[in-house]
């Protein structure tokens, strides 16, 4: 299918669909008129990034944990490692966010919030 198509079916722009594919993500084939043509899986694998982003993942860490994903003889449990990697980096900003939101909350009505050295 054509670009127009596939932005059709998605919901994305053609603009994100060629960075998309500039960066690796998607693998379209050049048609000797030059157009780009993309087979049918494109839709579902552009679903797949969606969702992968929405929950936080990276353009970076779909494109290479996409490839490890499609040659997972059990892509359920390879699947399942990634997000349990993805709840550790998680739970560390989280505790990163609180420690700031405490150091934080300690210089609110001090005479100078951004001394280092207040006491």
């Amino acid at each position: 299918m054509r670009i127009g198509e596939l932005s059709a079916r998605t919901g994305l722009s053609k603009d994100t669909l060629r960075f998309y594919e500039r960066i690796g993500l998607l693998d379209g084939d050049r048609l000797p008129n030059g157009y780009r043509d993309f087979p049918p899986e494109t839709v579902v694998w552009l679903r797949y990034v969606r969702t992968a982003q929405t929950l936080g993942f990276t353009l970076a860490e779909i494109g290479r944990h996409g490839e490890e994903l499609r040659d997972a003889p059990d892509s359920a449990a390879a699947l399942s490692a990634l997000f349990e990697d993805k709840i550790r980096v998680v739970d560390a900003r989280m505790a990163e966010l609180t420690a700031l939101r405490a150091d934080l909350t300690s210089r609110v009505g001090t005479g100078c919030p951004l001394r280092a050295d207040r006491t």
